[in-house]
């Protein structure tokens, strides 16, 4: 026969495990309404409904609708397995293969997450703790790239480039935007995408020797 204390414990598992699933049952309604309705016109209470939960315990568990949007944001980034990046990064020294690790995690990130960025992105027009949010993922996304370009020897990237702008052409290459439009519009798959971003890198980051080698 179970001890009081066995009870209890097994009590505070399962209220616990309660906590989680309420989390992400509000978390995946959050996603399906700000995506299909927009995120200015969803409403706490809506989401609320859309879970079968009481506003009241939105309000608990995220705090506001823009606490509940930066928690989804931080699970897109979990979403694009970055230990798997650093892990394929810290494995070589080639740059090629530096970037084609970077392009492989844009890749996850925006096939798995890239409503969830893009909902972000048009909250933050009107949501300041918002609009922080989206600045630190990009900046984190450049910390990276600094890191890796930085630890290339002198001469690998191209005449006239220099880190700071090395970032910046990823940037432009590797964007929700070019994703978007190559996946949605063009019908591009996500493979192909990610070989195309390999390349593209290699041919606009490397100086003529790497990149022809």
């Amino acid at each position: 026969m179970s001890s009081e204390p066995e009870r209890r414990r097994y009590d505070s598992l399962r209220r616990s495990a309660q906590a989680r699933e309420t989390r992400t049952a509000i978390a995946d309604a959050a996603r399906r309404l700000f995506v299909s309705r927009g995120w200015a016109v969803t409403t706490v209470r809506e989401v609320a409904r859309e879970a079968g939960v009481s506003a009241p315990t939105v309000y608990a568990t995220y705090g506001n609708k823009a606490g509940l949007t930066r928690a989804l944001a931080d699970a897109a980034d979990l979403s694009a397995d970055m230990p798997r990046m650093l892990e394929e990064l810290e494995g070589t020294t080639v740059p090629e293969r530096h970037l084609a690790a970077m392009a492989a995690y844009d890749r996850r990130l925006f096939e798995r997450a890239g409503d969830v960025i893009s909902l972000v992105r048009e909250a933050a027009r009107t949501e300041p703790e918002l609009a922080t949010a989206y600045r630190e993922g990009r900046g984190r996304g450049d910390e990276t790239r600094v890191l890796v370009f930085s630890s290339w020897p002198d001469g690998t990237l191209r005449d006239g480039l220099d880190v700071a702008s090395a970032v910046d052409v990823y940037g432009a290459v590797c964007s929700i935007d070019v994703y978007t439009t190559l996946t949605g519009e063009r019908g591009w798959s996500p493979d192909r995408v990610e070989l195309w971003w390999s390349e593209a890198l290699a041919r606009e980051l490397l100086s003529h020797h790497r990149a022809g080698s």
